[in-house]
């Protein structure tokens, strides 16, 4: 049985910050507009400080950070040349009548930073955006996903976790905060009027974003789940996660301290720097996946924009290569299949199935009149380019899947797109086409928008 205790007293009112009161969304949606609300603990704050500051725009976010405790000297002093939103320390919420009883109370601070941030008073807030110390957010994509939906409305926005293991422990139908979720204006604006009571009907529930969940679905307030959102519950190489994302956005990462290094030749803390240099370049692209044949050698080629790049000896459909490889495994106990909420592709040692890997390496912004390596190249580009070279990650020590068609030779694959950032309104992806593979150890890709009625087929 279900019970509603009485709201505690002993936290300050709710105080309505000056806002707008629009009846209809507002043409654009900017990164000005949203309140970032992170939680932190002095424990984990000085190794995830990193991640943090390579989504963070100094004097263009706006948020808070919040610890559990006062920040200690090897924190202090915050400024860090003013590359830091202020940071709070979290109220003390053991007053509370909940927190005797609740099964895990010290989550019961991390729901309640909404309100608190709610409390600050913001003006012109359209969003606020929760998330954890360790999530590592794409800005640009998440200004345009969240510019799709009416922020004068209740909406709530954010992804589900990989793991069956998670959704059938936790929840298949919330928001996980680790991945980082969105609340409007007046969502948030209704739910912290009875957002104690709530967290008091729910003491059995052991996550600050479960119990978040149930207090937006009381309210009548369903999820609009967006893929681009990753929780990021797998561990090891996550490469083939990674090189199959699904068609759409990149929003987030989380939980990059449970799995190897995004590029196996550097730490944690570079890897997602490097990531971020192709970022920089074009977000709308990163981790989009093309795929495209070169039918004299029987190659298919898989490229995960400002990631990865795949060369199978082997015309693969499409629909194959957008499932995952399986590189990565289960998060927490390993039990009965299935384990994860997409198909995947096992790892083979089949020289058919088993891909040459390509790495990002660098980019370059060409415009039509200057100079390449490639002929084949120069002579077709009318318009601005950016140029990304993939380095081969180590041999594949297979045989070859066809005696006369091996693509050991290859160590670098160039891949050049439109300049022009890409639009999901619509999308179907895009779809590329191999210039060359005759260099001396170089191939050469070219990404473009699909034709009408074109169809990749093998």
């Amino acid at each position: 049985m279900y019970h509603i205790y009485k709201s505690s007293v002993c936290i300050l009112p709710v105080k309505k910050p000056l806002n707008k009161t629009a009846s209809s969304p507002s043409p654009s949606t900017n990164i000005n507009q949203l309140i970032f609300i992170v939680a932190a603990s002095i424990k984990t704050w000085p190794n995830r400080r990193s991640y943090f500051q390579e989504w963070w725009r100094p004097n263009i976010t706006r948020g808070y950070i919040f610890f559990d405790q006062n920040p200690t000297t090897n924190i202090l002093p915050w400024t860090y040349n003013n590359n830091l939103p202020p940071y709070r320390v979290s109220e003390n919420t053991s007053k509370l009548e909940v927190y005797s009883r609740h099964v895990k109370p010290e989550v019961i601070r991390i729901v309640r930073t909404i309100l608190e941030t709610f409390r600050e008073g913001d003006k012109d807030v359209r969003w606020y955006v929760m998330g954890d110390d360790d999530t590592i957010f794409f800005l640009d994509n998440l200004v345009q996903l969240l510019g799709k939906y009416d922020d004068t409305k209740y909406v709530y926005i954010g992804g589900v976790s990989e793991s069956v293991k998670s959704g059938l422990g936790i929840s298949f139908e919330m928001a996980y905060g680790g991945a980082g979720f969105a609340l409007s204006y007046p969502l948030v604006e209704a739910l912290v009027v009875n957002l104690d009571r709530c967290i008091e009907t729910y003491p059995y529930y052991a996550f600050g974003d479960q119990i978040l969940s149930a207090c937006v679905a009381d309210m009548g307030v369903p999820l609009n789940t967006e893929k681009g959102f990753h929780q990021l519950d797998l561990t090891n190489d996550i490469s083939g996660f990674l090189s199959a994302h699904p068609q759409a956005p990149l929003i987030s990462f989380h939980h990059l301290d449970f799995t190897s290094p995004i590029f196996p030749t550097m730490d944690r803390h570079k890897s997602v720097r490097h990531l971020m240099t192709a970022a920089k370049v074009d977000e709308t692209r990163l981790l989009q996946q093309a795929v495209c044949y070169h039918k004299q050698t029987k190659w298919a080629f898989s490229v995960a924009w400002g990631y990865s790049a795949y060369i199978y000896e082997q015309l693969i459909p499409r629909s194959i290569l957008r499932r995952p490889l399986e590189t990565f495994t289960p998060w927490g106990f390993i039990g009965e299949p299935p384990h994860y909420m997409f198909n995947t592709r096992l790892v083979t040692n089949n020289s058919c199935e088993t891909p040459h890997v390509f790495f990002f390496h660098s980019i370059t912004r060409l415009s039509s009149d200057s100079s390449s390596s490639s002929s084949n190249n120069n002579s077709n580009r009318t318009t601005d380019e950016i140029m990304m070279t993939y380095i081969r990650y180590k041999p594949r020590q297979l045989p070859p899947c066809s005696s006369d068609h091996s693509a050991d030779y290859i160590s670098t694959i160039q891949v050049y797109s439109p300049a022009t950032k890409l639009n999901f309104v619509g999308n179907r992806g895009e779809c590329c086409d191999v210039l060359n593979v005759d260099g001396k150890n170089t191939a050469e890709i070219r990404i473009r928008s699909c034709e009408k009625t074109e169809m990749i087929v093998v």
